[in-house]
């Protein structure tokens, strides 16, 4: 049985790992590579995945692709740690329908992102989310993220959706923009979590009153992510920036070029998965594979 939407509040604090789909060769679905990226992600106590979203590459799996990623992570994470899976459409209907069929699957939450390319007015972001969250009864993270979708989700706006849509728990805030993140904070209750969607920006975030980060750089770095979060939230924020420290240069490196093609690099040099992308998605660079090595050997020496 699923938790309830308030149990599940209690759950979102701390790091999210925005999980790689792992390629073969030949572009197929690695679900062997999948499994062993959950696994270490379980071990290391996260507060949840999320599936499917950008990291994901979701832009280009086939539906049934989709499905089966969310099937493996419900499968291999059931009673351990939450699954979020993400939504993308800029088709109403179709992002109702995915939601739902994901409810079905077995998810635990949906990262809801905004429609991309239509621009919709703040009104249509409104209604766009308003239909999914009445069509399921899972927890709901709007996903902000105007550098991808061309359209910025209002605080007004994020302040109906929380007032009128009991499950609609929280946003991924990806706009950059601590202003507009602590409005969201001032003015939206408590209850209402804001988690970041920059790991650069997790630490300022947290300082601000967000409760966590949905994360790349945890793809490497699970239990650390995990650490600086906690750290925060329980008041040792000394620990916390030791680690933002730490951690901001590989994080700053990470996105070096499109995310999630540096990860998938450097998770291939840590021998966890092949850093197969799809197109129009291309390897990294030879010059970008350097940088990413250095930095990274240097926080392994770190950790180790």
């Amino acid at each position: 049985m699923r938790q309830s939407i308030s149990d599940f509040k209690t759950r979102l604090p701390g790091c999210w790992t925005a999980l790689v789909t792992p390629f073969t060769q030949s572009g197929a679905l690695d679900l062997t590579a999948l499994k062993k990226l959950l696994d270490r992600q379980i071990v290391s106590h996260v507060s949840g995945v999320v599936l499917c979203g950008s990291t994901g590459e979701a832009a280009t799996l086939s539906h049934e692709e989709f499905l089966k990623v969310i099937r493996e992570g419900v499968k291999r994470c059931k009673g351990r740690i939450p699954v979020m899976a993400g939504i993308a459409s800029n088709d109403t209907a179709k992002a109702v329908q995915l939601a739902l069929e994901v409810q079905k699957v077995g998810a635990d939450a949906l990262l809801v992102l905004s429609p991309y390319y239509n621009k919709p007015t703040q009104e249509g972001l409104y209604r766009h989310f308003k239909a999914v969250a009445e069509k399921v009864s899972l927890p709901i993270v709007v996903y902000n993220i105007p550098g991808r979708t061309a359209v910025n989700i209002l605080p007004s706006t994020l302040e109906r959706l929380a007032k009128d849509c009991p499950n609609i728990v929280g946003v991924k805030e990806s706009s950059g923009n601590l202003d507009q993140i602590s409005e969201i904070i001032r003015t939206l209750p408590d209850s209402f979590c804001v988690l970041s969607g920059d790991d650069s920006l997790t630490l300022p975030i947290l300082s601000v009153g967000g409760v966590g980060v949905i994360s790349v750089v945890s793809n490497l770095f699970p239990k650390e992510i995990q650490t600086l979060c906690q750290a925060f939230l329980r008041g040792d924020a000394q620990k916390a920036r030791h680690l933002h420290s730490l951690l901001f240069s590989l994080t700053k490196t990470l996105f070096i070029e499109t995310n999630p093609i540096p990860v998938k690099a450097a998770l291939e040099e840590m021998g966890l998965c092949k850093d197969h992308a799809r197109l129009p998605l291309t390897p990294l660079s030879k010059e970008n594979r350097r940088v990413l090595k250095k930095e990274l050997l240097s926080v392994q020496s770190l950790f180790s």
